[in-house]
């Protein structure tokens, strides 16, 4: 298997802040692999100063000279970096957040006329390469940007950046050509491993960045099927059995949660990029849709609702490939120093709690930052995936309790969270920092000793259920 690939299946959520319910802006998604088991960490990398330093990828040779400061930033890297750090999401000193990638595929056309760069720019370099070394999601933009014209990329994907004030998503299509939007402040974006950015207006520079001669590039080509319009899209993108069954019914149903008046069909080819909430979102409705496995619906894979064929017919947003989920929360309410908040859940999404990291901060807990190669319950990566070994083969009877157990577990990172902000709003800046690491270090202990504790309600729940048992006379 190509290495480049093992990263390949994603779920992404971009809301503006004037879609969200305390202003935040908000960057989310569940980093899936295409094997069960790839362990992921938590770390801080600190600032510093590059003096004409290459960065060489592991994975394919791709090479950029890095040069000046480099900002303190948060990542989440494969334990395993012999294949690439792909340190996939993170927060930097300036809250910028960056998500890489949501992969996808371009159709052959395009390929053939910009063929992917076999040592261009990948997934597993993009977070160490740009997020350091931008001050705004504009600037994230506009660096990889520059990275694809220059040295080509190695695939198609799509990069997530948001600061305090805007959210984009860029998408990267072919070996050069590329484009970004802007979300729209009161509005949101599902993407499911498809390119999804539909009409490119470049008079709109405020909203749209693209590559250079993009336009000229398709002109030259013929590649518009609608030349009164510029669908990126269309021009670009896939309409394959994959994108039916595997695509699209993702994005119905992120929408379906989000926006429950507007009716519309998990197979649809034309579902909107950009979509509108029937309400402004919170944390929990962000969760919601990242943990979706269609509940409620005949697609359930864990449900009763429908036949067998409707349970196993779409691939849900919650997988059993899922390593690393998060949400990257830059807070416009709160100082600079407290606003950037890192939401993550390693594992099943469906079952693992969200739990809150301030960015601001100097070290990452060591069961979140250290994640051994062999089971261990003190690691957070691992506990998180032996409490979805227990959870999801009963899960019906489990349900009610798994339940709780989250809500509970989202109450206390919320109070967790508004406690730490009074405590800390009024201090200066250079305590602050101190402050909110041990913060990090308490809520981790908490989320940790209580999931090993419901691991253990768990066992005694389960052996109960086993199907090795008998009716049996109450004296024997």
């Amino acid at each position: 298997m190509n290495k480049r690939m093992t990263h390949a299946a994603c779920t992404s959520i971009l809301v503006g802040k004037d879609a969200t319910i305390d202003g935040s802006t908000i960057i989310a998604r569940n980093e899936d692999n295409y094997v069960a088991i790839a362990p992921k960490r938590l770390i801080i990398r600190a600032a510093k100063d590059y003096h004409s330093e290459y960065f060489v990828s592991a994975n394919n040779g791709f090479r950029w000279l890095l040069n000046g400061p480099a900002l303190r930033y948060t990542a989440t890297p494969d334990r395993d970096a012999s294949a690439g750090l792909y340190e996939e999401s993170g927060i930097n000193g300036h809250n910028v957040a960056m998500s890489a990638t949501e992969s996808a595929y371009a159709n052959n056309q395009v390929l053939a006329a910009d063929p992917l760069v076999g040592n261009g720019i990948a997934e597993d370099a993009m977070v160490s390469v740009v997020l350091p070394f931008v001050k705004s999601a504009r600037a994230g933009v506009e660096r990889l940007g520059q990275i694809v014209t220059q040295s080509g990329a190695a695939e198609t994907n799509g990069v997530l950046f948001s600061d305090a004030s805007e959210v984009w998503y860029m998408e990267i299509a072919t070996g050069h050509q590329w484009v970004a939007q802007r979300i729209p402040s009161n509005a949101y974006a599902v993407v499911a491993n498809q390119l999804a950015i539909q009409e490119i207006n470049f008079a709109d520079q405020e909203n749209f960045i693209t590559a250079p001669g993009l336009q000229d590039f398709v002109v030259l080509n013929h590649l518009n099927p609608r030349p009164a319009t510029f669908n990126f899209r269309v021009i670009f993108g896939t309409q394959t059995q994959e994108d039916v069954h595997y695509n699209s019914p993702r994005v119905w149903e992120g929408q379906r949660v989000l926006t429950p008046t507007v009716i519309q069909q998990p197979e649809a080819t034309d579902l909107p990029f950009v979509q509108y909430p029937d309400q402004r979102l919170s944390l929990a409705d962000i969760q919601r849709v990242l943990r979706s496995h269609y509940n409620g619906t005949r697609y359930d894979p864990l449900g009763t609702t429908g036949d067998q064929n409707s349970r196993e017919k779409y691939r849900a947003i919650s997988l059993s490939r899922t390593q690393n989920s998060h949400i990257l929360q830059i807070r416009a309410d709160k100082p600079e120093a407290l606003a950037a908040i890192q939401w993550v859940a390693f594992g099943i999404s469906a079952f693992s709690p969200y739990v809150p990291f301030y960015s601001n901060s100097t070290v990452i807990p060591q069961a979140y930052a250290q994640t051994p190669a062999k089971v261990t319950l003190s690691s957070a990566y691992w506990l998180y995936r032996v409490l979805a070994v227990l959870v999801e083969p009963h899960y019906l009877k489990l349900a009610p309790t798994v339940v709780d157990f989250l809500t509970e577990c989202e109450r206390i990172a919320l109070q967790h969270v508004t406690a730490t902000d009074h405590l800390s709003e009024l201090l200066p800046d250079n305590v602050i920092s101190t402050v909110l690491t041990q913060a990090n270090k308490e809520m981790t202990q908490q989320f940790m000793t209580k999931t090993q504790a419901f691991l253990g309600e768990l066992v005694i729940k389960n052996s109960a259920l086993s199907k090795l048992t008998f009716a049996m006379d109450k004296n024997l």
